[in-house]
């Protein structure tokens, strides 16, 4: 391993704190706030795939 790729720290983290939303969601019983944090853990999930897709095509992976 030899670069990090802080782009995709950033992005783990925020699917990380999209996981931890989610528990608190649970925790306060808001069913809107556990879609959202559904929804929002799907967004970050599916940038981070676009941008690892775009990155391997342009050669930098």
């Amino acid at each position: 391993m030899k670069n990090i790729k802080w782009i995709f720290v950033l992005y783990a983290l925020a699917a990380l704190a999209s996981m931890v939303l989610i528990g608190f969601a649970i925790g306060a019983k808001s069913i809107l706030g556990i879609i959202g944090a559904i929804v929002l853990l799907c967004a970050v999930m599916g940038f981070g795939f676009k941008t690892k897709k775009a990155m391997r095509d342009k050669g930098y992976l």
